[in-house]
């Protein structure tokens, strides 16, 4: 399996969520082996961010990365386009501290690199394969990892409110099956929305890019999108920060209420106990039953 990168360059534009302020962003293709890079502009100059799990500075609310000399918040979901539409390399230049909200899924960033096209490198790609069970605990949430060829999930999660539950879907992350999860809008209950504008957050934040539950329901007019988006979602979330890894990882993840701080925790312990093994990927040609050419993905 080769590498990728988008076929042309693009620039977009949006609102961030806790500023409010317009962001602007320049994407263009990179080469082999580059991996996604953010380049963030600063009145000292432009800042280049490599995610990894070490550059996470904060969890609350949203995920973070930062140098010491630059900060970009908001990441998960674009990072969760890149890594479920199989982007290896990416340039991506911001003009802000955050990543623009669009609608609060990504749903958006799905559209734009599928107008931009995602084009086949002449390298072969390079992914990080769960080798033993690993787990993250804080309390009665927890995610378990488990050896598996491919990148699967599933994920629980379990909410006093009546209006969410508990909720659970197991599914494939592919290319293919990405958008069942993209198009699942971030969420909130109305008096954390008002705590946040208390604090000065939020600013861009409305029912234009968020689900919000109120004491009688949703308070979006057009209602849930699915009727289990809010875990679609969090596997959403889940995607985007496990894409703070260098490489795709290939392992099956069961979540348990799960959030920003502990896929975190759980991707900085994959690193520390050396769980993951660097593998080359190549096509193996096989004939099946029917006599006909096929082809499968393998680890060499």
């Amino acid at each position: 399996m080769h590498q990728t990168t988008i076929r042309q360059a693009f620039s977009c534009s949006g609102i961030g969520l806790h500023s409010g302020g317009q962001i602007f962003l320049r994407l263009e293709p990179a080469p082999p082996g580059s991996g996604i890079v953010l380049e963030v502009c600063t009145p000292s100059g432009v800042e280049r961010i490599a995610p990894c799990p070490g550059a996470v500075i904060a969890t609350d609310m949203a995920t973070t990365l930062g140098n010491g000399r630059a900060t970009v918040s908001t990441v998960e979901h674009f990072m969760a386009a890149v890594r479920g539409l199989g982007i290896d390399n990416l340039c991506a230049r911001v003009e802000g501290d955050e990543m623009p909200i669009f609608d609060g899924s990504a749903a958006e960033w799905v559209r734009l690199f599928s107008q931009a096209g995602i084009q086949r490198q002449e390298a072969s790609r390079r992914v990080l394969r769960l080798v033993r069970s690993v787990e993250a605990r804080n309390g009665d949430k927890f995610i378990r990892a488990f050896p598996h060829a491919g990148f699967s999930v599933d994920c629980t999660i379990d909410f006093a409110h009546p209006i969410i539950g508990r909720q659970r879907i197991r599914l494939a992350i592919t290319p293919e099956t990405f958008p069942q999860i993209a198009r699942a809008r971030t969420f909130g209950f109305l008096e954390q929305v008002e705590y946040l504008r208390s604090k000065g957050l939020a600013k861009g934040g409305s029912l234009d890019n968020a689900v919000v539950i109120g004491p009688g329901g949703v308070l979006n007019e057009d209602g849930l999108r699915f009727e289990n988006e809010f875990v679609r979602h969090k596997v959403l979330d889940f995607v985007g920060d496990m894409a703070m890894l260098p490489l795709p990882v290939q392992g099956h993840f069961t979540l348990r209420c799960s959030g920003h701080e502990l896929h975190n925790m759980f991707v900085r312990k994959l690193e520390a106990e050396g769980a993951l093994q660097e593998m080359e990927l190549r096509e193996a040609a096989q004939k099946p039953c029917t006599g006909r050419a096929a082809s499968t993905w393998v680890a060499a």
